[in-house]
């Protein structure tokens, strides 16, 4: 059972967001790069999205901070991107600069499996893994696709965007008993995940991973350049029941 922590790199530096990355109690890591439009998340994303852009983020730090946390740690990495800026950056130029930095797979949320078939081929001959989205609407012949194609699943817990909110919807459960009686694969569970009570229902009900992000930025927003201890006593909290 893995806490896989989000974290929008550059917010609100790249040092910081590497120092966040050691403080952080989680077994994987999705690094967020910050984009322009990012359709997917929430108000909470978005703003750091927004503040890491304007302090002069660009597509290179992330693969910075990436060969820096390699130095010291080896737990997993995903990038998390949308997908203009990996063809803005030519899809084999990106994917092959990811992998040289330490990611283990892509997530590209705004790129569906049948559409990816450059990506897919490229990721395949370089050894990158990579991670599609599914949702409690996705049906049964696109979730055994995904499943072929991904590293792990990462199911939606519901529809909308990125945040946190009050408790699991009961549509998360349902979708995640269908999703695990299909696939082979892990399965891990995100958007709104954000308070230990949740990892605990989601494990229970048969969940292989959990991913908490906007929880984590909201302590990022309000202590700063400080939050590492907070981040760490909170993933810690979270991590208790999984270990």
């Amino acid at each position: 059972m893995d806490l896989i922590v989000f974290l929008p790199a550059g917010f609100p530096s790249k040092e910081k967001t590497l120092e966040f990355m050691f403080s952080a109690n989680a077994d994987f890591f999705e690094l967020g790069l910050p984009f322009s439009d990012p359709v997917a998340d929430g108000p909470t994303i978005q703003r750091s999205y927004f503040k890491a852009l304007s302090s002069g983020f660009r597509v290179d730090d992330i693969f910075w901070i990436a060969r820096k946390f390699r130095e010291e740690d080896d737990r997993k990495l995903i990038l998390m991107s949308y997908f203009n800026p990996i063809y803005r950056k030519g899809i084999r130029n990106f994917v092959e600069r990811a992998y040289e930095s330490g990611f283990d797979a892509l997530l590209v949320v705004d790129l569906p499996f049948d559409e990816a078939g450059d990506l897919l081929d490229i990721c395949r001959e370089i050894g990158m893994g990579n991670v599609f989205l599914v949702a409690p609407n996705t049906k049964e012949e696109r979730i055994k696709a995904a499943d072929e194609l991904s590293t792990f699943i990462y199911l939606v817990s519901t529809y909308g965007v990125t945040g946190e909110r009050e408790r699991v919807s009961e549509l998360a459960f349902k979708a995640l008993k269908k999703v695990k009686a299909i696939c082979r694969k892990p399965v891990a569970v995100g958007f709104g995940i954000s308070k230990r009570e949740h990892v605990v229902e989601l494990f229970k009900a048969g969940a292989d991973a959990v991913v908490v992000g906007s929880a984590v930025v909201s302590i990022i927003e309000k202590f700063g350049e400080k939050a590492g201890e907070k981040i760490a006593e909170f993933t810690a909290d979270l991590k208790s029941f999984a270990d």
